[in-house]
């Protein structure tokens, strides 16, 4: 199955956009290296800022946006909304603040995520995710309670990994195989922050395997490398892969959003 990235994808009677816009630009992770630090000067100190990207990326047809809670992203996508943007939200629980290149998942395990779920609620958002330094720790009976939860208050519930192959390979023997359906995971043409040492044929080929056997709704995120990679490059690579159904993308600015949702709509 290869989607062409231009509407919806329709489950459990929603309707949930194919492509959603990555927030990781506005809150200055730490994996974009140096130009973390303009992100943050430009974006995260800078919530109107941050509503004209997501502003101009509603306006060339992204209708979705992966929301957490950082207070200075909700402001900026708040103004967002004033301004007549309407974007489906895709939230994500249990963000903190640890060190994405030396994560301390114990602390990453004390989110307030209850509180998450209430603050997102304002936005009805159609799938809820726990976020990967969480996921990553592999303490299934948290992810099980937080699991559990997220279904009990009537929202799709979704976990993110930053390893696809070590956490999809546990999952499949995991106690809460069946309790999520959408798993977000990274993949771009380089293998760039995946926990392989190339993604060449033979490990593509393994990972499409495992997700296949796994049986989820795939969301790809760092499809562009965080930034490394061409758009149209990393998009023609995302159509080959048949195990995709949804894509969020980060842009930092409005030109960065024209050079890469104009491409991705029109693989």
């Amino acid at each position: 199955m290869i989607i062409i990235f231009d509407g919806y994808i329709n489950f459990k009677n929603k309707k949930i956009p194919e492509v959603l816009l990555g927030t990781a630009p506005f809150t200055a992770e730490t994996y974009f290296g140096h130009r973390a630090r303009l992100y943050e000067l430009d974006l995260y100190q800078n919530p109107e800022n941050m509503a004209k990207v997501i502003k101009k990326s509603f306006e060339l047809g992204v209708k979705g946006i992966n929301l957490n809670t950082n207070p200075m992203l909700i402001e900026g996508f708040e103004i967002a909304i004033s301004q007549g943007v309407e974007m489906d939200v895709v939230g994500i629980i249990g963000k903190t603040d640890v060190n994405y290149m030396f994560p301390n998942m114990e602390e990453a395990k004390k989110a307030d995520w209850r509180w998450d779920i209430e603050k997102l609620s304002k936005y009805d958002p159609s799938i809820i995710f726990i976020d990967e330094f969480i996921v990553d720790s592999y303490d299934w009976d948290l992810l099980e309670k937080i699991l559990i939860t997220v279904k009990n208050k009537g929202y799709i519930s979704g976990i993110i990994t930053s390893f696809p192959f070590k956490t999809t390979k546990k999952l499949l023997k995991s106690p809460i195989r069946d309790l999520f359906d959408f798993y977000m995971i990274p993949v771009n043409k380089l293998g760039y922050m995946m926990d392989t040492d190339s993604f060449l044929d033979e490990n593509r080929v393994n990972l499409s395997n495992l997700l296949d056997e796994l049986d989820k709704k795939v969301v790809v995120n760092k499809i562009l490398a965080a930034g490394v990679q061409m758009p149209k490059e990393a998009f023609n690579f995302l159509k080959t892969l048949n195990y995709v159904d949804m894509v969020t993308i980060g842009v930092s600015s409005g030109r960065e959003a024209e050079e890469d949702f104009k491409p991705l709509f029109n693989i």
